[in-house]
């Protein structure tokens, strides 16, 4: 839970407060003392939180796939790279993807 919460960039405070519940709550949801129910799960979710890795550890991408260990570190990597390093990295990729076509 702590983990989409800084995704998203938001404080204990705020995040508690879209979920309905107190700070000490949201902190027994972070620290795994206490499991929340669907209530609040679905009021986090219109906040961006990804449930279903909060429940599974299994992250959700565009079109309900699921990614994999390395693509989930990948991914994390990337979102934390200015997003002139961002850039730089889908120039690598897209060249790479262009040269996988052409058959080189």
């Amino acid at each position: 839970m702590r983990q989409e919460r800084t995704r998203l960039g938001l404080r204990q405070d705020d995040f508690a407060q879209l979920g309905g519940v107190n700070r000490n709550t949201q902190g027994s949801y972070e620290k795994g003392e206490r499991n929340p129910d669907a209530a609040y799960l679905a009021a986090v979710a219109g906040a961006g939180v990804d449930v279903r890795y909060v429940i599974t550890g299994v992250r959700t991408i565009d079109g309900g796939a699921s990614l994999n260990e390395p693509e989930q570190r990948l991914l994390a990597q990337y979102r934390s790279l200015a997003i002139a390093d961002q850039e730089v990295v889908h120039r690598i990729v897209g060249a790479m993807h262009d040269a996988k076509g052409s058959g080189v």
